[in-house]
């Protein structure tokens, strides 16, 4: 196996050289330099030429660093760090071959997430997108009984396709707000709050019995797609729909027949298949409230998903393996 313990070549200043790919936070920037001499992207030219020199370099999701762009990268090169908890975005494979180690965030923006599925929830359940554009439009005539109703969250059923650690901090919450929580995953969860909801092994059978379908899974050849024309049918007519997962998890025009039906009352989703470009249907929809991928977008979380990717580069440092490498 790979040695990283020669990671901190070290500069005349005598910290880790580290490359950003992105400009973050002011709080993280701050951070990032009192710790390494850091070098931000310039925007111009692939991301193998502006590594440069650097011995560990901080990337996002956008970044491509599949095989043939690990390929060229600097032979200096000894760490990936993603500021995320997906890595789709990068070939492990071709990373732990070429030597370098590849860390992720996991956890820290388990928190953050599971209150942005909350928000979505609430906002499909409050019809958000239509009370915004009624209040803002100058149409809104003042109260009246059947102003947008909508439905509570109390006494419903949420079913999370993939409770992990995110899935897990969004359960907790709803069953503080009355929902039973059910899930479905390949195998019982093994967190110890898990076994406080109901494992449901069969898809269709968990489907079922749902008024609201989270998914929280991540992106995988057995989850790419999952809900579609076959799996909607499954859930009863009036279900919604909050995807905090991957975009790829869906297939649009599934699910868009499905709103402008009224089988789906509607939907809360934060992540898109081809962000930033998605479907524009999903906009001309009154029962879509949707957010521009902002599930981690607090600072608590910003900052420390920084802190768990420069606590690993120390820890690979010591010669020691840190929890959240993978490969």
């Amino acid at each position: 196996m790979p040695k990283h313990d020669d990671l901190t070549k070290q500069s005349r200043t005598g910290r880790r050289q580290l490359y950003c790919s992105f400009q973050p936070p002011e709080s993280v920037r701050q951070l990032l330099e009192q710790r390494c001499e850091v070098r931000f992207a310039s925007g111009k030219g692939p991301i193998a030429h502006q590594i440069g020199d650097a011995e560990a370099a901080m990337v996002v999701v956008t970044d491509d660093l599949s095989a043939p762009v690990i390929i060229d990268l600097p032979a200096s090169l000894r760490a990936i760090a993603t500021y995320s908890v997906g890595y789709e975005h990068i070939d492990v494979a071709a990373a732990t071959a070429r030597g370098i180690a590849v860390l992720t965030t996991p956890d820290v923006l388990s928190p953050a997430v599971a209150e942005n599925a909350l928000f979505l929830l609430l906002g499909v359940a409050r019809r958000a997108t239509e009370s915004i554009e009624l209040v803002r439009s100058g149409r809104w005539s003042g109260w009246t009984p059947t102003q947008l109703i909508g439905f509570e969250l109390r006494g419903k059923t949420l079913g999370i396709l993939g409770m992990g650690r995110i899935g897990g901090e969004v359960a907790r919450r709803a069953s503080a707000l009355g929902m039973t929580v059910c899930y479905h995953n390949r195998h019982p969860a093994t967190a110890p709050n898990a076994r406080a909801y109901r494992f449901e092994p069969d898809l269709y059978e968990f489907l079922g019995s749902l008024d609201v379908l989270l998914l929280a899974a991540p992106s995988t050849d057995e989850t790419r797609g999952i809900i579609n024309s076959d799996t909607l049918a499954q859930l009863k007519p009036g279900a919604s729909l909050i995807n905090i997962g991957r975009g790829d998890l869906v297939v649009d025009d599934a699910v868009i027949s499905a709103l402008q039906s009224r089988h789906l009352r509607g939907a809360g989703l934060d992540v898109f298949n081809n962000e930033p470009a998605l479907d524009p249907r999903y906009l001309e929809l009154p029962n879509v409230f949707a957010l521009p991928h902002i599930g981690s977008s607090t600072i608590e979380a910003r900052t420390s998903m920084a802190e768990i990717l420069l606590d690993g580069l120390d820890a690979i440092d010591r010669g020691e393996r840190p929890a959240n490498q993978i490969g």
